[in-house]
């Protein structure tokens, strides 16, 4: 099978489960049709799914005792509320996602606030619930996602993401701690956590982490670079608009060029650290290059 087609199950499972494992919007579940109705709004956009895909193929490195879905759709979820809440007028104010209306435009900003608080949530209510009879595993999950999302990482990412506009002086640095943590930690997360489904021992975590690690500011660096050089139907959100708020990107700060030899440079890092792992990771290889394709 070829690593479109694999990928376009995996997604299409996803979407079943993301279905199947978030709350209804009809009024046939407990609590405001209207939030609910939200948070499905912004799940449902669609998406590369790059994080419950890792997540998945990590997992099935190895012989996993407990289904890594769960798992898989916690991170989306948690991702998911980062995208809702960073395009709120306080922070990216921005119109388009996935291809269509924001949450905040879709309904009003207090409900894509209130929509990524449930989101955030329901993340957890996820891993609690379906890991609940593997105390041991259901903590180690619930953890690396709370160390990914907090504000050592996502959140303090995105709080140095948004003192970095318009600032000149910023350096290289600077920008690596900014998507190390902003996006690099949710991809390290996505990784570890289908390899603790999947009871991977400390050697192959500590891989899976390195593999994540690199593969996020791959991901971030090729983002960057189609920001500037491609158009909002082909991204799916509006083009263009990090130059436009005087954003330090790797673009503006190395070039179009530079910026493409570093995604390659992570890129080859995250496939040297897959390749040490255990089981038949051509998949995860294939996904790795595929991401970096992206801005070729």
């Amino acid at each position: 099978m070829d690593t479109s087609t694999k990928l376009n199950q995996i997604i299409a499972q996803v979407e079943v489960a993301i279905d199947q494992l978030v709350p209804a919007h009809d009024g046939s579940d407990a609590g405001p049709v209207r939030i609910h109705a939200a948070m499905r709004y912004s799940l449902q956009a669609g998406g590369k799914r790059v994080r419950p895909v890792l997540a998945l193929a990590a997992a099935a490195l190895f012989k996993p005792a407990a289904d890594p879905m769960p798992a898989a759709i916690a991170l989306e979820c948690l991702h998911t509320y980062s995208l809702v809440h960073d395009d709120l007028p306080c922070m990216d104010n921005d119109d388009l996602r996935r291809g269509r209306p924001t949450a905040h435009r879709q309904f009003d900003e207090a409900t894509a606030l209130l929509a990524g608080d449930a989101l955030l949530t329901h993340a957890f209510v996820l891993l609690a619930t379906h890991y609940g009879t593997a105390p041991q595993l259901a903590t180690a999950l619930v953890r690396e996602l709370a160390e990914a999302a907090s504000g050592a990482r996502l959140v303090g990412g995105q709080m140095q993401d948004l003192l970095a506009e318009k600032k000149t002086s910023a350096t290289a640095a600077e920008l690596d701690y900014i998507h190390l943590n902003k996006t690099a930690a949710m991809l390290e997360a996505s990784l570890v956590m289908g390899g603790l489904v999947g009871e991977a021992t400390p050697v192959d975590l500590a891989n899976l982490r390195t593999a994540g690690r690199h593969l996020g500011l791959a991901f971030q660096i090729v983002d960057d670079v189609l920001d500037a050089t491609a158009d909002s139907t082909t991204l799916g959100k509006t083009a263009g608009k990090d130059a436009k708020a005087g954003k330090t990107t790797y673009v503006s700060l190395h070039g179009i060029e530079t910026a493409r030899r570093l995604a390659q440079e992570q890129t080859t890092a995250a496939l040297e650290a897959i390749r040490s792992l255990p089981g038949d990771t051509a998949f995860l290889l294939q996904l790795a290059e595929s991401l970096l394709a992206r801005a070729k």
